[in-house]
Parts: C-alpha cells; structure tokens; sequence
C-alpha cells in the first residue's frame, strides 16, 4: 500500500508482468537453489557460473556465428561447475560453504579473465531476440520462470527423489542406513543448479543483449534470500516450492517497488541484506521453538509411561 500511494503506477498490470519479468531469472536458479538446501548444501557460486555461461556462450556465438551452439556452450558451463562442487561436496566430503565460496571466486575470476574485464556485444539478433519475444503479451522469460516452479513443485512433492532430497538434508545417516544413495543424490542435485544458473546468465546475457563478466553479481544473495524467506531450512529437510514462490515474488515486490519509489540502489541493496538476516533469524527462532516444544512433548510422554508402569508394578 505504501509503494502504491507513493506511485500510483505500482499496481497496475503492466507493473505486475515487469515484476515477472525481472525476477525470472532469479527465480530459475531460486527452486533448484531451494531443493539443494532442503538436502543439506547450499551453493554460493551460482552468480559467477551465470556470468562465465554468459560469457562463454556469447563468445562462442560470437565465433561461430550459431545461438544454438553458444546456448549449448553456456550450459556446458553450468554442469561443469556443478559437476565440480558435487564432486567436492558430496563424494569428498568437503563443507559446501566453503567449496562454493570459492567457486564464486574461480568461476568470476574466469570471467573476468577470458574478456580482460570488457563486456562481450555484438551478439547475434536471433540470441537477442530470445529476451523479447512476447506470447499473448507475456515475455518468454516468464513461461520459463513457470516450468522451473512446476519442475520444483513435481519433482519436491511427486517423485521419489523429493523424498530422499529431504531424508538426506533432515538426517543424512538415517538416510544412507535406509538405503537412499545420499552422495548421487546431492551430487545430481549440485549438476542441476549449476545447469539452472548457466541458464539464468544466459538468460540475462538476452535481455541485456551483451554479455559481461559481472552479469551474475549478488545473485547468489538474492537466490538465498528468496530460498529462506520461503520457509527453506537452512539446515536441510524442510521446505515448500509454494513458500519459495512466495519469496520471489515478496522480493521482486520489493524491489519494484523501491525502484517506482525512486530510493537508491545502494540502499536497495542495504534492505535485501536486511532481509537475509532477518530470514535467518526468524528459521534459527522457528527451528529452536519446534526443538523445545518436541524435547517438552518427548518429556511428557516419557513421564506419563513411567507413571503407568509404576501402576502396573503396583
């Protein structure tokens, strides 16, 4: 209501279908964002794949003249990179945190060093023509924001591999005693975020219709801020594609309208780290009320056995 006061453009239509818009890529690697971190990881470097798909693909379309080729490319990117870190994370152990850290600095690093730091432009039109083709007035980047939430909701709450995505984040060794194969799970899990942010970048890369080193920066921010502010536990095994959903678009509100309310970027930026903390703060409060309340319930029930075996002795 505020935002709408402040300009009376906010609510309109045409505003809704710019929110879409702008957090569509956001949202493509938001959901396999989410479902990593329901199986007990998280990936940091989902900003620096975007940038370097983006780079990739724009000098291979560049080179050879071919969007299909230089799409291929660009997601060829992604799973490397998620090949990598699931093969560090999940097969030799390694702290997620940690790994994907620094595959934000090798994968940006990458970036800036194939293009000396410069934007890569002079794309072909058909790749730019990608970021701005309409279906009945809806962008494309919009039916592709559609099928990630569907691909999240189906494969979380429809297919059996949702199930062992939780089992594995809610308790990694009673999973492996049950027999789910924890490591191809997660690894798989790691491929398919990487692919997810390759795309974004190449997405944005479209929309911008150049391609620069920097494409993805702080999108790893806003994906894990999306991911907690929808109800994902940030130590795995609880979450819901429809909160996901609904911290995308609570973000994408915000920034819109921070933007039609003509505050600063800097100061954007201030609130979505406000944001993330308070994300944070508020899943720790829910998971230590929801410990309390079961250790309590465990005591209660405990007491009352003892009470009745104490009777039957009697």
């Amino acid at each position: 209501l505020f935002f709408h006061f402040s300009n009376e453009y906010f609510l309109s239509l045409s505003n809704a279908r710019n929110i879409g818009e702008a957090v569509s890529a956001l949202g493509v690697v938001a959901i396999p964002l989410a479902l990593l971190v329901i199986c007990g990881a998280v990936d940091l470097s989902v900003g620096s794949i975007a940038s370097l798909a983006g780079i990739i693909g724009a000098l291979t379309m560049k080179e050879t003249d071919s969007t299909l080729l230089g799409i291929a490319a660009g997601l060829g990117v992604g799973v490397v990179a998620g090949v990598t870190n699931g093969l560090l994370v999940s097969y030799l152990k390694l702290n997620s945190i940690v790994v994907t850290l620094g595959g934000l600095s090798v994968w940006g690093g990458l970036a800036l060093y194939v293009t000396g730091g410069r934007t890569v432009a002079g794309l072909p039109d058909s790749f730019i023509d990608l970021g701005l083709i309409r279906v009945a007035g809806i962008p494309l980047e919009i039916f592709i924001l559609v099928a990630a939430i569907i691909y999240g909701v189906v494969v979380l709450e429809r297919l059996p591999y949702g199930r062992r995505l939780k089992a594995v984040g809610g308790n990694r060794r009673a999973a492996f005693l049950m027999g789910v194969p924890v490591q191809r799970v997660q690894f798989l899990m790691f491929v398919q975020v990487g692919i997810a942010a390759a795309l974004a970048g190449l997405m944005l890369s479209s929309k911008l219709a150049a391609a620069t080193p920097i494409t993805g920066q702080g999108l790893e921010i806003n994906a894990l801020t999306v991911v907690l502010l929808g109800g994902v536990a940030f130590a795995g095994g609880i979450g819901r594609i429809s909160g996901v959903v609904a911290g995308l678009f609570f973000v994408g509100v915000l920034r819109n309208g921070l933007v039609v309310t003509d505050t600063s970027q800097f100061l954007q930026q201030v609130l979505i780290g406000v944001t993330l903390i308070a994300a944070v703060a508020i899943d720790d409060t829910f998971r230590q009320t929801l410990f309390k309340n079961s250790a309590t319930a465990a005591t209660a029930g405990s007491g009352k056995n003892m009470k009745r075996q104490k009777k039957g002795r009697d």
